[in-house]
């Protein structure tokens, strides 16, 4: 995934605030978070100068676009369907200590992540302790996940 920074390096670096945001180093950001979107960077648009760098901003920022409300991507071309994601969720555990907090199959419909078809979905995001009003930092399916195929932006 890429960094503020790197994204940062091929803007204008203006900060003109033609996109809503006091310095390209914010619009950097917003990126990345989803909140903003690469046409709003106006001279991006207009300057031929800017081309090349637009393309690659487009592609640094792609992955997130994929991302789920909770900004969790689960890359499918990496993911093995081992499970681990879904035995180290503690939502998961939570809902369903009967299944997946005992290393086996979900046993309800509540549980965040779940195996299905040799891949990690996603079900019930809503429910992510990353998400809503009472976040928090949780990183339990990243960090049992064997081939980095979870990763939040």
């Amino acid at each position: 995934m890429a960094s503020v920074m790197e994204i940062y390096q091929l803007l204008p670096k203006t900060n003109c605030k033609k996109c809503g945001k006091s310095s390209c180093m914010a619009f950097a950001a917003a990126l990345l978070s989803r909140e903003k979107n690469l046409d709003e960077c106006t001279p991006m648009l207009e300057e031929d100068k800017y081309s090349e760098n637009y393309t690659k901003i487009k592609s640094l920022v792609s992955p997130a676009e994929q991302a789920s409300e909770t900004g969790m991507i689960v890359h499918e071309d990496r993911c093995t369907g081992c499970g681990n994601c879904v035995v180290a969720c503690p939502v998961n555990v939570a809902e369903d200590s009967k299944g997946a907090g005992s290393g086996n199959a979900p046993t309800n419909e509540r549980v965040i992540l779940r195996v299905e078809d040799g891949v990690v979905r996603l079900s019930n995001v809503e429910d992510c302790r990353r998400f809503g009003e009472n976040k928090i930092l949780c990183s339990g399916c990243i960090v049992t996940c064997p081939t980095k195929a979870i990763e939040f932006v």
